[in-house]
């Protein structure tokens, strides 16, 4: 076959130019998708960093203090679906700068909270717009990387901003706090989200879509209450014990909801998130991964900035920058992976030795005790979870995507974002219970004196680092069983370009 040829076959004109609109500017259009992608990300715990000085200044209980939190949360993680299939009714261009322009809004809004009421408010609503921006950013980036080569690359740069933004959230929440102002964690969103939409507005191009099925409202709403009270009863577990119809109830009530949903979704005509997207070997293993990585991601986070700040004395600035290794090996790990690896030995091998690697940091940080310091005892297993997380992270937003029907692509990729969101609610949830337990468990019958108190904190991280490297492995073995050998068919140069 000829390269004119080949030109003509992959919808373009010979010489290698290509009819979709965005090829040109593809690199400018990664920056921009991935500056909008690390606001979403690193909101999640950007906000965790200035917390105390929020409630210092405005005065708040310790209660009130997890709802900033989880309002984002809530929102974000229930509304995702029904953002990925407005995604695809209405066009990608929209929503993204819709998203972009909603979550400046609510971010300068946070910024200025007299009170908590106001200031949980503008989480809420950086949720529902972060659920529209979250899936347009990735659909975006599905659509316009056609080429498998230069696809591959750009995944690997995204999946590493979708694994490290939680850390780089860290370093800038301390930063900022320390040198500006807590409102100043709010408030950078609002100069991240003018240069994202002065980028999209610019290089992207709208096309409308050639049709607009109705919109599945009986599933929209399974979905989303779903989603709602799934989240929220995992949030609850933090403050409450399992036993508590809190608890138990509303997590009850998401299975339940979500079972009517998947009902609902093989019966409709136009449904929200078609089965077909979900029943596929490889999409299905790889959103489970998502999930999975979700629960263990935000474990490392979570107790390791406790340990560094309540036992090894770091700064929030010390222990942003404590991050930084693992974003740089993760990083590392995930352009290597589906630039490099993914066309030579496919996604079962590298989402599977991913997991087990991460898991190996995991059970390597687990052995930290009172002794132990950040070169001795955090920094290389915290590198090698970063690498395992990156090898496995990328190639399964990769896969969770790829392939789908042009008009699913923006489903497709809530789907992704709701695995991982729903992955790190349930994650924090989890663990802090089975850390809290772990630290009654070993203070139970000992005479109290500060040295317990420092042990038995540092027991109940170590044990929270156990379980994520569980689920690590346990993801590495249930994925592996379901994704397929070998390299995935690469989408077809000549699919018609999907709707930005």
């Amino acid at each position: 076959m000829t390269q004119s040829t080949y030109a003509e076959l992959a919808g373009g004109r010979p010489g290698g130019e290509t009819s979709d609109p965005h090829h040109a500017r593809r690199w400018l259009i990664l920056v921009m998708i991935g500056l909008a992608q690390l606001m979403v990300v690193l909101d999640a715990t950007i906000v965790n960093i200035a917390l105390p000085t929020a409630q210092h200044e405005l005065g708040f209980s310790s209660d009130a203090r997890q709802w900033v939190v989880t309002a984002y949360a809530l929102a974000f993680g229930s509304l995702l679906l029904l953002g990925g299939r407005v995604n695809d009714l209405f066009g990608r261009k929209r929503a993204f700068l819709v998203g972009l322009a909603g979550f400046a809004t609510a971010s300068a809004v946070g910024g200025a909270a007299n009170g908590i009421e106001m200031l949980i408010v503008a989480r809420a609503a950086q949720g529902v717009f972060g659920a529209l921006l979250a899936p347009a950013a990735l659909s975006l980036l599905t659509t316009t990387f056609t080429d498998p080569k230069e696809r591959n690359r750009a995944f690997g740069i995204f999946g590493a901003i979708a694994g490290g933004g939680a850390a780089v959230g860290l370093l800038l929440g301390g930063l900022l706090t320390e040198y500006l102002d807590w409102r100043w964690c709010m408030l950078v969103n609002v100069i991240f989200a003018v240069i994202a939409f002065a980028g999209g507005a610019t290089l992207l191009r709208h096309q409308p879509p050639e049709s607009r099925p109705r919109l599945d409202i009986p599933g929209t709403a399974a979905s989303a209450a779903g989603l709602f009270a799934l989240v929220y009863g995992f949030a609850n577990a933090e403050t409450h014990d399992w036993s508590s119809p809190l608890v138990w109830g509303f997590l009850v009530a998401g299975v339940v909801l979500l079972g009517v949903f998947v009902r609902i979704e093989a019966r409709v005509a136009h449904p929200l998130l078609p089965l077909r997207v979900l029943l596929d070997r490889n999409r299905g293993g790889a959103y489970l991964a998502v999930f999975l990585m979700g629960i263990g991601m935000f474990g490392i986070f979570l107790f390791l900035t406790f340990y560094m700040q309540q036992n090894l004395g770091f700064s929030p600035i010390s222990s942003g920058l404590a991050f930084l290794p693992m974003v740089g090996t993760l990083m590392i790990g995930a352009t290597l992976s589906t630039s490099v690896l993914l066309p030579r030995v496919g996604p079962k091998i590298l989402v599977g030795v991913g997991m087990v690697v991460a898991a190996a940091g995991l059970f390597w940080l687990s052995g930290i005790d009172s002794a132990s310091t950040y070169a001795g005892g955090v920094l290389f297993p915290l590198m090698v979870a970063g690498a395992g997380i990156g090898l496995s992270m990328a190639p399964s937003m990769n896969v969770a995507i790829s392939g789908v029907d042009p008009h699913d692509a923006g489903v497709a990729s809530a789907t992704v974002n709701t695995g991982q969101q729903i992955g790190g609610s349930i994650g924090t949830a989890l663990l802090s219970s089975v850390a809290a337990n772990a630290a009654t468990s070993f203070s139970a019958g000992k005479t109290p004196s500060p040295q317990l108190l420092v042990d038995a904190a540092i027991h109940s991280y170590t044990t929270a680092f156990t379980w994520a490297a569980g689920i690590f492995l346990l993801g590495a073995i249930v994925c592996g069983l379901l994704i397929k050998p070998g390299v995935p068919e690469a989408v077809d140069p000549g699919t018609p370009v999907v709707h930005a």
